[in-house]
């Protein structure tokens, strides 16, 4: 129920060392104005829809639609919210959660930690945060590390929730140098790269940090690049709050504890930042306890490579899991096999946990989404 991708001894080494523990689960949430823009997410029939996803994610992941929500799932084009895969597996299995509010739009309805930070604007702005909105996201996530790792019996899973987040990840990867171009993923059945690259070019013109991309498709290569020295000015200038918070709960919970970065390509951004983070300020990490964790919808994706993303990367064992829902009675997670949805709200790596923690096989896993399904 469980494939490695990438860095195969790596990935069976952590597997093994953390199966039968029970984790803690967190997921840190976020905004950026980059998920208004039309066409750029499938997180959300509409641009409004799309302004309190994270926030409707927020309170069904903790109250599992139990009672009347303040703020409903949102609409799709296609498919379910992924909160459907992590509430069943945190309810069913008695995992703790805790939310993280890096820079919501407005306060969620149930509880959330506080991380003092704010929405992003458009990345295209090539100014979506403040620097010291950053750093201070930074210091939080290396004070929440170890206490998320604390509630677990050996691993943390961090997740996060941002609509438009793949675009902000692409941002953050070529500015890093990776060669990310046509790999990152998207809510869409069809990746929208050429939108993504777009918006990605304006924004790192702006900042001052590329001398030029050739044309705006995804056959046409970055011609030279020129990351900043400080990866959070990186940040600062097209990327979303939840990335560096996540970056630093990473670093300071690896020091004691096993870590599943919850989530696709835009994990594997974070992966490549915390890298960039700990090399910059000489911060002292574990990255063989780091892993990312997704699902087969994203790491077998055919319009994106989110395998070359992170072989790109280097040194980043990929899981997934082998999920399916072929079999499943609701057209609307049907709908995950035609490519729709895919992942979110760290909906890998909950599976992921249930397959380690439980044993769960893909029978009981079905079961446990459809029971959470059918309150819908």
């Amino acid at each position: 129920m469980i494939r490695i991708y990438t860095e195969l001894q790596r990935g069976q080494q952590w597997l093994a060392k953390y199966r039968g523990f029970r984790p803690a689960f967190a997921c840190v949430l976020g905004f950026t104005d980059t998920g208004l823009i039309p066409g750029i997410s499938a997180a959300g029939a509409t641009p409004e829809d799309r302004r309190y996803t994270a926030i409707a994610d927020a309170e069904f992941l903790y109250s599992g639609g139990q009672g009347r929500a303040q703020y409903p799932l949102p609409p799709l084009h296609a498919g379910a919210s992924p909160v459907l895969i992590s509430r069943a597996v945190v309810e069913y299995q008695d995992i703790p959660i805790i939310l993280f509010d890096a820079g919501l739009p407005k306060a969620a309805s149930v509880p959330t930690v506080d991380l003092g930070g704010s929405p992003a604007r458009c990345l295209t702005t090539g100014s979506a945060m403040e620097r010291e909105t950053v750093f201070g996201l930074l210091q939080q996530g290396l004070k929440w590390g170890p206490k998320i790792a604390g509630q677990s019996d050996g691993y943390a899973i961090i997740s996060e929730c941002v609509v438009g987040g793949t675009t902000t990840a692409l941002a953050v990867s070529t500015g890093l140098g990776i060669p990310a171009i046509g790999k990152v993923n998207s809510s869409h059945s069809q990746c929208n790269h050429d939108q993504k690259l777009a918006l990605v070019k304006t924004g790192l013109e702006r900042a001052g940090w590329v001398k030029s991309i050739r044309g705006s498709s995804v056959s046409d290569s970055p011609e030279s690049f020129y990351p900043p020295f400080d990866p959070l000015e990186l940040v600062a200038a097209v990327g979303d709050p939840m990335q560096v918070a996540v970056a630093g709960m990473a670093i300071a919970a690896s020091r004691t504890h096993g870590v599943l970065l919850a989530g696709g390509t835009q994990m594997l951004a974070v992966y490549a930042l915390t890298k960039a983070i700990a090399e910059a300020y000489d911060l002292w990490w574990r990255p063989e306890r780091v892993v990312v964790g997704t699902t087969r919808w994203v790491a077998e994706d055919p319009t994106g490579d989110t395998v070359g993303l992170a072989r790109a990367i280097g040194s980043v064992s990929l899981l997934a899991t082998q999920l399916s829902f072929a079999s499943s009675r609701y057209p609307q997670l049907q709908a995950y096999e035609r490519g729709y949805v895919k992942e979110g709200v760290g909906a890998g790596g909950a599976s992921i946990a249930a397959h380690l923690y439980r044993d769960w096989n893909q029978t009981l896993l079905l079961q446990a989404i459809e029971a959470i399904a059918a309150r819908l």
